[in-house]
């Protein structure tokens, strides 16, 4: 008897209109062009410049030098780690074993310790410090321990002599 009660109030009632959602939508602003300039480029000869191309190509068929058994133990890690043991199969060169790093997989020795773009890089922690650097070869990379007021500082005394900056940030 109770069933039926309840299946004659459901019937009665009238279903329920349903919610409208409303979004609203931010005020469409005109995008803000703001004034970039290009980023200053070093000046290379023609023979570094190869060297350069040359060096990204061999990175780029460099295989990831990994720690020995690195797949097998978590706690090793892939940082590379010379295998020294006297019976260690990657120091043996077993051919089933990652590949270990020589003196063949070099890159140029003219480009060696340059940055990508061309540079040498500088390492910088004062103002003071950046007119020491000539901005035709290299650029200003500033400490980690510099703090954000002193290095925006130096980022617009770079600006201003026409250094480049590698880790400028979020400037």
């Amino acid at each position: 008897m109770m069933a039926q009660k309840r299946t004659a109030k459901k019937a009665d009632e009238a279903p329920a209109p349903e919610k409208e959602v409303v979004t609203k939508e931010a005020p469409k602003e005109a995008p803000v062009e703001v004034a970039r300039k290009a980023k200053i480029k070093p000046q290379l000869s023609k023979e570094t410049r190869e060297l350069l191309e040359k060096r990204r190509m061999r990175y780029e068929k460099q295989p990831a030098f990994r720690r020995g058994e690195w797949f097998r133990y978590l706690k090793l890690g892939t940082m590379w780690r010379r295998p020294r043991a006297t019976t260690n199969k990657m120091r043996l060169n077993r051919k089933y074993r990652p590949p270990k790093v020589r003196i063949g997989y070099g890159k140029p020795s003219a480009v060696r310790g340059l940055h990508p773009s061309g540079f040498r890089e500088v390492l910088v922690h004062h103002i003071d410090q950046l007119e020491s650097i000539d901005p035709k070869v290299e650029a200003a990379r500033i400490g980690s321990t510099v703090g954000t007021r002193k290095r925006r500082m130096i980022v617009q005394a770079a600006d201003s002599k026409g250094i480049r900056v590698l880790n400028r940030g979020l400037m």
